[in-house]
């Protein structure tokens, strides 16, 4: 059973459907006049879906992905959060992944245009449970919406909201994963399979399979042979992933948000994982608007925002590379 929503507040341009997902968890769909669609759970405040207007997923969920709490969602966008790894007593990548956000009935305008918009916000606060590990009180809002032209938009707004005068540091990353033809260079029928990424060249990063130590980034795009998990940092506003046999490249446009992560399993790790199918490797890459080396420092009453938006346009093949340099240098 499912239900459309107009909600009477500051969002009261905002329409989507408040529905039953998986194991009757909550969830919301948007949609947009041409036909785009992205559906959002409320469990982790995580998108698990963004179709274009011809109904092709564009992000990777696992098909092994557990819909039960307190497991996080495999695949989609998972919100990193008030920690990107795993440090102290804090779960990996903190706790908003696997909390309950509920609708935001009354929230505080949004700096950003509304206009012919579906989108949905939600709202985060600590349990009692969450403050006696990370002892600090906030409010995270989350915006998630969908654009005239389809592309998707998650503004994170994130308040100190403690009583007792004191700030807090976090770490945060929005963990997309976009769904790819295959990550791996191979010859396939004479044709060149080949996902790459662009605007990274020359960044220096932090490479987690070497201990965290410090590298610069070579060659004119990243490629991928085997496992990869890196941070890159101070990147540039705009990143670029192409994929040759979907002739698509995905744009990311972020703020608020000066590091990137790039990750991949491989083979050995992803049959390690039991929400992760063996070969489901292949066919996903994360690459993620975050910042990470650089902690947020919040006094009370401050707010942070960090906005991440997603959309893809038609690459073009030409004397054996993909053009991306018309996307970066676009608007």
């Amino acid at each position: 059973m499912s239900t459309e929503k107009t909600p009477s507040s500051a969002s009261s341009s905002s329409s989507y459907v408040f529905c039953k997902g998986f194991n009757g968890l909550d969830k919301v769909l948007l949609r947009d006049a041409r036909g785009s669609s992205a559906e959002v759970y409320l469990y982790g405040g995580h998108v698990t879906s963004w179709k274009n207007e011809h109904a092709e997923e564009l992000l990777f969920l696992s098909s092994k992905a557990i819909f039960k709490p307190p497991k996080a969602i495999r695949g989609g966008i998972p919100i990193c959060f008030p920690q990107f790894g795993s440090l102290g007593t804090l779960d990996q990548h903190g706790f908003a992944r696997n909390r309950f956000w509920t609708i935001d009935d009354c929230p505080p305008p949004f700096p950003t245009n509304t206009l012919n918009k579906a989108f949905v916000d939600l709202i985060l606060k600590p349990t009692e449970d969450d403050i006696k590990i990370w002892p600090h009180s906030f409010e995270f809002r989350l915006r998630v919406a969908l654009g005239p032209g389809g592309d998707l938009m998650l503004t994170s707004r994130i308040r100190n909201t403690n009583i007792d005068g004191k700030p807090f540091s976090f770490t945060f990353a929005y963990h997309t994963y976009f769904s790819v033809s295959d990550i791996r260079q191979v010859l396939c029928l004479l044709v060149f399979s080949e996902v790459r990424v662009e605007g990274l060249e020359t960044m220096d990063y932090l490479d987690n399979l070497q201990k965290k130590e410090r590298f610069t980034e070579q060659g004119d795009a990243l490629t991928f042979e085997s496992e990869v998990d890196k941070v890159y940092l101070s990147t540039p506003t705009k990143i670029a992933i192409l994929d040759h046999e979907k002739k698509r490249t995905f744009v990311l446009r972020k703020d608020g948000l000066p590091d990137a992560v790039v990750w991949n399993p491989w083979d050995k790790k992803a049959k390690a994982m039991s929400d992760f199918g063996d070969d489901e490797y292949k066919h996903m890459l994360c690459v993620e608007a975050a910042a990470i080396e650089k902690p947020i420092t919040l006094k009370p009453g401050e707010e942070w925002k960090g906005r991440l938006e997603l959309s893809t346009v038609p690459s073009s093949y030409c004397s054996g590379q993909l053009d991306p340099r018309r996307v970066l240098q676009g608007s």
